[in-house]
């Protein structure tokens, strides 16, 4: 998951107007194929949840490891089932503190060839850019971070603490989250003082020009509710009211129509605080306002009117899928739909599906909650984002630093993601999770998960740069 950037692009780009983005991508030119090689192989293995195996590719990275002088002891192989294994790789360090982990989910969303001008599932370079799915979605830091940590093997490096890096499965859905599994199962392996997962964050551009460095310093939580409606059905030419498409019609126009409560935490209050030092007029103003006590309504209420704003300070619930009925010509019988929620940190999947409830208010319409597997149950769990742990000055600042030599005047802004990635259950484990990316991307270019998924030759390795310089910032003695 890398979501659009929380930033108002056109209130950013005159400050960054004179600043170039500068072409840093210094990397030997063995460390750039190393990087290409192991970018083409990720993205040629298939590793969607319907017919692909995030084992293959994982056992790809391992032998990638051992073929470098990784010690078998020193990875990890496994998973609860032969097509979902993940991959632990350890570099001993002194000891000094405890391990820093570094995650990156090894599976992709579904792609379909016809949809594509390229083949999804080949490597494809073309007018300065990689295609196939994974490229931006994230195995192109997932091959980053496999570089990297062979470059530091072979180098002989010794970081000041353990660094760990686990390649997961079923971040994007299924039924064996990697992530979740090794908490529950190999936690021994992965725990650490805090988790840099590249899922999040990263340089937003606009035609070129940087405008920030976001690092997703919290996010919501992903929650989808299955919204039924049944009838005995009948003849079409006899029609009632007790019609169970306008019941679910009226189900999602109440949700459409509801606005959950303003609500800020230490991160968004933080964001908002900052971005109120960068946007022009009435914005910076509004920005402000919300951040008085009590805040100010009118300004929370043009600040809702930007969808990315809006997002930042509440819950939000949409309608993503509808279906109803048998046929043409009878009244339908059943009508059912997908209402898809963001949860702001603190609140519960249980404690929003009582809110649909009560905000639907139809006891012809039930309500129950849809996992990640597809599974249906009447009650959610009680599980719930934490709220965000303090910003770590020992990741901030040398990551100021380094944004600052190779994206000069750049701003970093904590922002709280409005998807969400494997730091739920990260955080959830007390790890203090930060979405930090190392990749570049166009504003109005992010095509994760959809069409023609691709990432600028120049920003990949860039990022390989860049993940490498970041490491060691944060491991030196």
């Amino acid at each position: 998951m890398r979501c659009t950037s929380a930033l108002s692009i056109l209130a950013l780009c005159a400050l960054t107007s004179a600043i170039p983005s500068r072409s840093f991508a210094q990397v030997d030119p063995q460390t750039k194929q190393l990087a290409h090689d192991i970018f083409q192989q990720l993205i040629e293995i298939n590793t969607t949840d319907s017919v692909g195996s995030v084992t293959a590719a994982a056992e790809a990275m391992q032998q990638r490891f051992l073929d470098a002088g990784f010690p078998k002891e020193d990875m990890y192989l496994g998973g609860p089932n032969d097509r979902k294994k993940n991959l632990v790789i350890r570099i001993h360090g002194a000891g000094a503190k405890k391990p820093i982990l570094f995650i990156g989910h090894l599976d992709v969303v579904e792609a379909r060839r016809e949809d594509w001008t390229t083949d999804p599932f080949k490597f494809v370079e073309k007018d300065g850019y990689y295609y196939g799915r994974g490229t931006q979605d994230m195995k192109e830091s997932d091959a980053i971070l496999v570089t990297t940590f062979i470059r530091l093997r072979q180098e002989g490096y010794k970081p000041d603490r353990d660094l760990i890096l686990a390649l997961t499965a079923d971040e994007e859905g299924g039924k064996s989250n990697g992530v979740d599994w090794l908490i529950k199962n190999q936690r021994n392996l992965i725990d650490a003082d805090y988790v840099v997962n590249p899922d999040g964050g990263g340089i937003d551009l606009q035609h070129g020009k940087t405008i920030a460095m976001d690092v997703d310093a919290t996010e919501k939580l992903y929650g989808d509710y299955q919204l039924t409606a049944l009838n005995p059905g009948g003849h079409s030419s006899l029609p009632v009211p007790d019609n169970a498409i306008y019941h679910i019609a009226d189900a999602l126009q109440r949700v459409q129509n509801y606005t959950f409560p303003f609500e800020l935490n230490a991160i968004t209050s933080a964001y908002f605080a900052k971005m109120s030092t960068l946007e022009p007029g009435q914005t910076a103003s509004d920005m402000k306002a919300i951040l008085s006590t009590p805040p100010d309504k009118k300004a929370i209420a043009h600040l809702s009117e930007n969808p990315e704003y809006n997002s930042t300070m509440r819950t939000t619930c949409v309608a993503t899928r509808l279906s109803g009925g048998h046929a043409n010509n009878a009244l339908p019988q059943s009508a059912q739909a997908i209402v898809n929620c963001r949860i702001l940190p603190g609140h519960s999947l249980e404690e929003v599906r009582q809110d649909l409830i009560r905000i639907v208010n139809d006891p012809k319409v039930t309500i129950r909650y849809e996992n990640d597997a597809a599974g249906i149950s009447d009650t959610a769990p009680d599980r719930k984002q934490l709220p965000p742990a303090a910003l770590k000055p020992e990741v901030m600042q040398p990551l100021e630093a380094l944004v600052n030599k190779m994206w000069p005047n750049t701003p970093v802004i904590p922002t709280m993601a409005t998807g969400a990635s494997d730091g739920v259950y990260t955080n959830a484990a007390g790890m203090p999770t930060y979405g930090i990316s190392g990749i570049a991307l166009e504003a109005d270019d992010v095509r994760a998960h959809g069409k023609d998924e691709r990432l600028p030759i120049d920003s990949y390795y860039k990022g390989v740069d860049f993940y490498y310089q970041f490491v060691k910032a944060l491991a030196s003695e």
